[in-house]
């Protein structure tokens, strides 16, 4: 006989039943969404003991940040291949962001190079740059042996405490290889969800590999569970040193390196040790602050359930190449900021007033003097436009200094021997003129000799530059006598010259006026030869312009009577300023100023 009240008890359980049922129909499985504290997103989650949220929880909403509350983010970055990351990284981040940003960078000399030009010329509001010396900081970490592929590099955010600013309480901490597809204020806000006790903000690690079953007499560091990964960090940095971390790290580095030959994952296997030692200190992450693409990677279970991604991790040495099912949806994401415009995330911080730029109030006074109603005001406005200038941008590795280095500013290629040859000390000023050729032809093999040049001049194939077009550009060059120069001859200025040219560093700058089409070369030579120097023709290199769509700017000039209005107003003022610098000497250019009968 079953006890008094059961079939109430079992007629509750079938309405929750009930209920619970009509929920999933109405809601398409939505419920499944929420899990009760302390549910791991994967098998064996670590967090699942400590009331941890690395799944889609229903995490209680951080108290909102002060307005206009100063965020503060540290990055590593070293050499020319991570500055290049790095930039990639930060446009993902302004473009979300609604906060003032301060970023903390640790460089070394190469990558400090490229980034304090970037940023003076970037000119963005509301964001501020500390470097930090990386050399001064090896002696930290150098003791450690470490294989993995980031060297020691990739042991410095250990030693970020001691290193940061002692007035500093909390940072972001992010690896070059992080992009950011949310506001990066949402990541600060979870430091209101750290206890007393807790100083590191960590997601875990998703991939097996602390777990050290990935293939055989695989012995990683302890860690808990699947241990953290430390792609993204949010550090207690006041805590940390009254903890004396920098003491706490180190005696936990030196006690596992007694039967361990050396870290795999760099800093990350310590920052796991000291957890597996002290799990008081780990405030676990949402696991979408941090969906890693690794080769061995278990973030589907991540990312397939949750209802927006904030921050995408390519932690594996094949990067953006890393075989994944889902690969091509995150590669489209850090490709789009890849390619975005950085110019354009120069916007104010909308109620967050701040000191302007460097050198930005400059050039807003020189802006303000500008008339709208004038018709070459487009002109005028990018003549004074300080464009974002990153050194380098393509990854390379240079070779060491040589006294005749060539820097090309342009897509050809250049024997160096042409210049040793020519034995130019530094008290001779001269222009070195490449003979520039153009085929019609879209597929085209680069001739690999002058001679062989030469037999696709005479078939056809070749044509001197802009010879149907605009032959006065390039004719001074003297292409006959090209054809049987065995040594350099020297050119004559003539009205319209504009040949591509090899000079030395220190030489006139172009004219920032000639924005666009029109002029450019031609005021560049002009120069020159203003100021003295030989024009030298090379009688074996050479360049070929293949044949592509008109740009923009060369559209308007052919079809806009007011674009070319404007370029001539600009050559007049151009000339102006010669008959200033130069005086009497600058008559002779006065040709120049005629009408051109075709395009410049």
């Amino acid at each position: 006989m079953l006890p008094r009240g059961r079939p109430r008890a079992l007629g509750a359980a079938a309405l929750l039943l009930l209920l619970l049922l009509i929920g999933f129909l109405l809601f398409g499985g939505d419920l499944e969404y929420w899990r009760p504290p302390g549910a791991g997103a994967l098998d064996g989650d670590p967090s699942a003991d400590r009331g941890g949220h690395n799944h889609s929880d229903c995490v209680p909403p951080p108290p909102p940040l002060r307005r206009c509350e100063l965020l503060h983010v540290a990055i590593v970055c070293a050499g020319h291949n991570s500055s290049r990351d790095l930039v990639t990284l930060v446009k993902s981040v302004l473009f979300y962001r609604k906060n003032p940003l301060h970023f903390h960078l640790v460089t070394d000399a190469v990558a400090r190079n490229i980034l304090e030009m970037l940023f003076y010329t970037w000119m963005v509001p509301a964001v501020g740059v500390s470097f930090y010396d990386a050399e001064e900081l090896k002696p930290q970490v150098s003791w450690i042996p470490n294989k993995h592929y980031s060297g020691l590099y990739g042991l410095m955010k250990l030693v970020l405490p001691a290193a940061l600013p002692p007035d500093l309480a909390r940072v972001i901490v992010l690896d070059t290889d992080v992009t950011f597809a949310s506001d990066i204020a949402e990541l600060w806000a979870l430091f209101a969800h750290f206890s007393d006790e807790q100083v590191i903000g960590l997601v875990e690690n998703q991939s097996d590999w602390y777990l050290g079953n990935l293939w055989r007499n695989h012995r990683p560091w302890p860690a808990l569970g699947r241990g953290f990964n430390t792609g993204v960090i949010l550090l207690r940095l006041d805590r940390l040193r009254q903890a004396g971390w920098g003491q706490m790290w180190k005696l936990t580095a030196t006690r596992e390196l007694l039967t361990l030959p050396a870290t795999s994952l760099a800093d990350q296997d310590i920052f796991n040790a000291v957890i597996k030692e002290h799990p008081e200190l780990v405030q676990t992450l949402p696991c979408i602050w941090n969906v890693q693409l690794s080769d061995h990677t278990l973030a589907e279970r991540c990312y397939s359930e949750a209802s927006d991604l904030k921050v995408i991790h390519w932690n594996s040495p094949k990067k953006l190449r890393v075989k994944n099912k889902h690969v091509g949806y995150f590669r489209n994401l850090h490709l789009t900021f890849l390619g975005y415009d950085g110019n354009l995330l120069r916007r104010e911080l909308f109620g967050c007033p701040s000191p302007p730029p460097s050198g930005a109030e400059q050039v807003q006074r020189a802006l303000a003097h500008l008339d709208e109603e004038d018709a070459c005001f487009e002109f005028r406005q990018q003549q004074l436009t300080v464009h974002r200038v990153h050194l380098t941008f393509l990854p390379h590795e240079p070779p060491s200094p040589r006294p005749h280095d060539v820097t090309l500013v342009a897509q050809l290629s250049m024997d160096r021997a042409s210049i040793e040859q020519l034995k130019l000390g530094s008290e001779r000023k001269a222009a070195l003129v490449v003979p520039a050729f153009e085929t019609l032809h879209y597929r085209f093999r680069f001739p690999s000799s002058k001679a062989e040049l030469l037999a696709l001049l005479d078939s056809g194939s070749l044509y001197t530059f802009r010879y149907h077009e605009w032959p006065r550009g390039h004719a001074p060059t003297d292409y006959a006598r090209w054809r049987e120069a065995q040594t350099p001859y020297r050119v004559q200025w003539a009205a319209d010259y504009e040949p591509y040219v090899v000079v030395p560093r220190d030489c006139p700058r172009y004219d920032p006026r000639f924005v666009g089409f029109g002029w450019n070369k031609v005021a560049h030579i002009v120069e020159l030869d203003a100021q003295e120097y030989e024009l030298l023709v090379l009688p074996e290199a050479f360049t070929i312009h293949l044949p592509h769509a008109p740009s923009l700017d060369i559209s308007r000039f052919r079809s806009s009577p007011t674009y070319r209005d404007c370029l001539q107003v600009l050559k007049e003022e151009f000339h102006q300023d010669l008959s200033r610098h130069y005086g009497a000497a600058a008559l002779k250019y006065l040709t120049a100023l005629q009408p051109p009968q075709g395009p410049a």
